[in-house]
């Protein structure tokens, strides 16, 4: 009952949290001005999108839905994997585990979390995460919503893995850089 009434507080918190920390000389862009649904295991706009090919990232609240104020998914672990080492340069993210356990690594810091727990990733500093369990289910909210809707689309539709050269251009054109590899069991 705890966690149930926590995930709806958390997820009433965020956009609060967005707006809140809207600049004013950003661009504001309209926003969507009627309620919605995102069925489980179904993205906002119904696109397929997977991280490394294999684990569903899906869309649940867009920025075009927020007026670029925000982001969120859903982000489904099928394998112990995790992104690069990277920072995000216009980015706040935070991460709310709802299944599963992950190593999250930012900056100097190491944490282990489990579901029910929350982390809160400043932009500009280095981090990465790595999935411990079998399985693990994460919400991901990222404010601003920035490029990284474009950026998962664009790296979903590859056909080939990227050099590194490339990567660090598909990082820079979404406002981000590669800076270490993946963690590793």
């Amino acid at each position: 009952m705890h966690r149930k009434k926590f995930l709806l507080t958390s997820l009433l918190a965020a956009p609060a949290l967005a707006w809140a920390n809207q600049s004013t000389t950003e661009k504001n862009t309209a926003s969507t001005t009627q309620p919605f649904i995102v069925d489980a295991g179904k993205s906002r706009f119904g696109d397929v999108v997977k991280f490394l090919g294999v684990h569903p990232n899906d869309l649940k609240i867009s920025s075009k839905d927020t007026g670029g104020k925000l982001s969120v998914f859903e982000y489904t672990g099928l394998g112990k994997v995790g992104p690069m080492l990277h920072v995000h340069f216009k980015q706040d993210e935070i991460f709310m585990i709802t299944d599963g356990e992950y190593r999250f690594v930012v900056g100097k810091e190491t944490h282990i979390l489990k579901a029910g727990q929350t982390i809160f990733l400043p932009r500009n500093i280095p981090h990465t995460w790595i999935q411990l369990s079998d399985k693990g289910k994460l919400i991901y909210f990222l404010q601003p919503a920035g490029k990284m809707e474009e950026f998962f689309t664009y790296m979903n539709n590859l056909k080939d893995r990227p050099s590194a050269a490339e990567m660090d251009r598909i990082h820079a054109k979404h406002d981000m850089k590669v800076v270490g590899p993946p963690l590793s069991l």
